[in-house]
Order: C-alpha cells, then structure tokens, then sequence
C-alpha cells in the first residue's frame, strides 16, 4: 500500500466531507488510498480514531464507525445505517442496520444480515449472523452460522459469556472440523421460524445443530443437538483418568455435520447471488449496495473453502479422502419482477406461503445436490 502525506490525507478527508460525510476529527481519522472514496457515502459519521483500508471496504449511508472508541476496518462494507462502535474488524459485511459493539474482534470472513447485533468484547470469525440475530456480550462464535426469530423484538439470542468450541485435540493435531448451526438457511431466510436461545455463560461443543425453537439453560456446555421446541439443561459430569492425545476414532457424526453445514453454506451462497443480488437495481441508490452484496458472496465462497479444507485435514488423519462438491445449475423457480430499491426484509415478508415453498425447496435442492455426481 502507499503512503500519503499528511497533505493527500486531508484532500482525500476534504473530499469525503464535502460530499456529505460527517468526520468528527479530521486529524484523527485515516482513510487509505485504496479506498474508493466514492463507496463512503453521504450521512457517513466517522468519528476520532477511525482508520479503513481495503479496496473492497464500503460505508452506506448513515452508518456509523467509532461512536465508541478507535476503529480499525479492513475490507470492510457496510450497509445503510450499520454501526461499527470500536475495534477491529477485516473482511466482513455488516448489511443494513447490523450493528458490532464495542471492541468488537471479528475476523474473516464474517456477515451479519440486516439488524443483526453483537454487544460489547465479541469475537467472531468464518460466521454468519442471520438477520436480527442478537449475541450478548463477551463471547467467542466462530464457524457458525445462526437463524431464527421474526423481527428486533421475536430474535434468537446468545447470552453473553458463551463459546462455540471449534476445536478438539485429538490426533496427531488436533481438528476444527467443527461448525455449528443454529437453525438453517433454507428456512431461516424467511424470517418466519422459531427463536433461539442460548443460555448465557455456557458454550456449545462443535460441531452441533441446535433447532429452531430450541432454549438452552445458562451455565452448561452443551455437547449434543438439540431438536426443536426443546429446553435442554445437562448436569456436568466428574471425569478424571489417563489421557493420550494421539488416540483417535472416526466420528459419523461429525463427517455428517460437516456436510450438513457445508450444504447449508451452498444454499447461502445461491440465495445471495441469485435473489439478493438479482433484486437490486443499477440506480445509484444501490449500485454500493451490489458491491456489498457481491462481496459478501466472495466472503461465502472463501468461508465454503476453509470448512472443505478443515474437513479434509479431519479426514486425512483416517486415510480418508474428502468428499468434492459439485454444485448443479439450480435457477431461482419464481419471478424476482423488476430490480427494485425494496428493503430485502420487506421483500422477504411480502411472499406468500407457495413462494416460500419454491424457494426452500430450491434451496434444500442446491444444498443437497452439491454431494451427488
């Protein structure tokens, strides 16, 4: 990356604030010379310790970055009205008014749907937070993806103080073929399911899958699925006694979650490409707006190559080789109509019940085709 004097940075700084972005301290803020200034939008508020890098990064209109302290973004787009309070944040996409607390760490490749929030001191990685999903404070969630609820009020929510433990260490190394889903995509994206929760100060032992409508108590870690409309609260047992880390047995189970979660991945990855990118028109209210989409459509590509590469990497240790994905041309089955500038969520809550029958069966189609030949 090249430098800029402190001369090229306040021209660049000047520019932006004549097209309408708010920088509350031009001394202390940093945006570098691969950005397209043009992708920060007008109503932008960028406060004291902000700093974006990325060719890819994007600001929509009305977000915010460092209302509550220094803020690092790289690679980095964020839709109308999204917030970033404080932290680091690298290759990831925050849709319209997704919100990352304060001190927030969250790696690539991450995306948060529309309204979807984290509290403050939240780490995520190779995860995404489907829309209104809520995850309280101080809590580590990575290689997950999560649905559930109806709207800000009716949202599956992760208490603060929970884990997804992505790792076990058995083996030669150890392995994070370990993903978790919460819900599903083929359902999910119809922000018409059940509601999840996890309680807080608990962690969930990957790889798992958790129903919709499931509750977990606070306070365990929860180390089997958990079906639908079911309360779950284990008690911990005592175990002490010789351990070898080198023993190892092949787990059915995990192959299958891996799959499942992989499939699920897929279905993700056809639903942006084919409808939410589809849906958005070339005006230029939304052309950013199919930068963020198509973004976030590399981001699942990159996340579908890091859970096929963990689960090779489990598989090997077994002289087993991994399956490959073929995904089949399996074309939207409704008329999307006209692109428009509709809010995806209003979109969405506008199908009616045979619509949404199509579509999920699309995307269960897409999601388990991807394993035949």
């Amino acid at each position: 990356m090249s430098k800029l004097s402190c001369d090229d940075i306040e021209t660049r700084l000047a520019r932006l604030a004549s097209r309408g972005v708010i920088i509350h301290d031009p001394r202390q803020v940093f945006v570098g010379p691969e950005v397209n200034l043009e992708n920060i939008l007008p109503g932008t508020k960028l406060f004291p310790g902000v700093r974006i890098f990325g060719k890819d990064s994007v600001v929509g209109r009305d977000a915010i970055v460092g209302s509550e302290g220094p803020a690092t973004l790289d690679n980095v787009a964020l839709d109308d009205q999204a917030e970033i309070a404080s932290g680091y944040v690298t290759n990831t996409v925050l849709l319209r008014g997704a919100r990352i607390g304060s001190n927030g760490h969250v790696r690539a490749c991450t995306i948060l749907e529309e309204e979807a929030s984290t509290a403050h001191a939240v780490g995520l990685k190779q995860s995404v937070l489907m829309s209104f999903t809520t995850l309280g404070s101080l809590i580590n969630f990575c290689d997950v993806i999560a649905a559930g609820g109806r709207s800000r009020s009716d949202h599956t929510e992760v208490g603060s103080g929970a884990i997804n433990f992505n790792f076990t260490p058995w083996g030669d190394r150890g392995d994070k073929a370990t993903p978790t889903l919460l819900g599903n995509v083929y359902d999910g994206v119809f922000l018409d399911n059940d509601r999840i929760f996890l309680g807080g100060l608990s962690g969930v032992v990957g790889p798992a899958q958790i129903s919709f409508g499931a509750i977990t108590a606070a306070g365990q870690i929860v180390r089997r699925d958990v079906k639908e409309n079911t309360l779950l609260s284990t008690v911990a047992r005592s175990v002490e006694g010789p351990v070898d880390f080198r023993v190892k047995a092949f787990s059915e189970r995990k192959l299958t979650h891996n799959l499942d979660f992989i499939s699920n991945l897929f279905a993700l990855r056809e639903w942006y490409s084919q409808v939410r990118l589809a849906r958005l028109s070339d005006t230029e209210l939304c052309g950013y707006k199919r930068s963020i989409v198509s973004f976030a459509v590399t981001l699942i590509d990159r996340m579908i190559s890091e859970r096929l590469a963990r689960l090779s990497d489990y598989l090997q240790a077994f002289d087993r080789g991994a399956p490959k994905p073929y995904l089949i041309s399996h074309p939207c089955p409704i008329e999307l109509g006209e692109a428009s500038d509709i809010d995806h969520v209003d979109w969405v809550r506008s199908l009616n019940r045979d619509e949404k029958g199509l579509l999920g069966s699309w995307l269960r189609d897409v999601g388990q085709s991807i394993w035949r030949r």
